[in-house]
């Protein structure tokens, strides 16, 4: 069973489906027992760091992620659930996040020309050795939306980088751990492959 968490987040449906599609069998908790339990954990995130730390704080999962990781659980963050996994991010000042990484969560730097938040498709380049890039064609294109950016203190738990005015690291992979900044269930048959990938760790 492949565990969502469950925290007041939205878009985690649209996670489920994907998994759904691909004939995997995938569930949307909160219940600290069911993750615990689970074959694989998922958080996905959207909105604001500082709100989505309150809600994972409120409901009382913040240890269970912890726990995942520590156990070895194949663990996959999506977008804003990358983000959490580092100490502090610029978007939400004081907020303190699981800190599973040293590091912090950065604004995209403004340019002429570039829209922010970065909104749409690009190509990536990936670590070939990474387990969910498996399969994947050269320089990939998958899908954004996001106004910052990891900055880890460990620059080899990057996995993927984009080109967004800077190149920007946009997915981690250490030991059980993945995250992309990018939404693999809004990425097509690249994003299916990726999730494939990981249910089948």
């Amino acid at each position: 069973m492949i565990s969502i968490i469950d925290y007041g987040a939205g878009n985690l449906r649209s996670v489920q489906k994907a998994f759904e599609f691909l004939g995997y069998s995938a569930e949307i908790t909160s219940d600290k027992g069911k993750i615990l339990s689970a074959d694989k954990v998922i958080l996905p995130g959207v909105g604001a760091f500082g709100d989505c730390m309150r809600n994972l704080n409120s409901y009382d999962v913040t240890d269970c992620i912890h726990k995942v990781i520590e156990n070895k659980t194949p663990f996959l963050g999506i977008c804003l659930g990358l983000q959490l996994l580092f100490e502090k991010s610029e978007e939400s000042k004081g907020v303190t996040g699981l800190s599973v990484f040293e590091g912090n969560i950065v604004e995209i730097p403004k340019c002429e020309g570039l829209k922010i938040p970065h909104i749409g498709w690009n190509s990536i380049e990936y670590n070939k050795e990474c387990p969910i890039f498996k399969g994947l064609p050269e320089n990939p294109f998958v899908y954004f939306v996001h106004s910052y950016y990891m900055n880890p203190k460990n620059e080899n738990i990057i996995s993927a980088k984009t080109e967004y005015g800077a190149k920007l690291p946009i997915a981690l992979w250490s030991e059980n751990t993945f995250a992309t900044q990018f939404h693999p269930e809004k990425s097509g048959d690249i994003g299916l492959t990726i999730l494939k990938n990981f249910a089948e760790l």
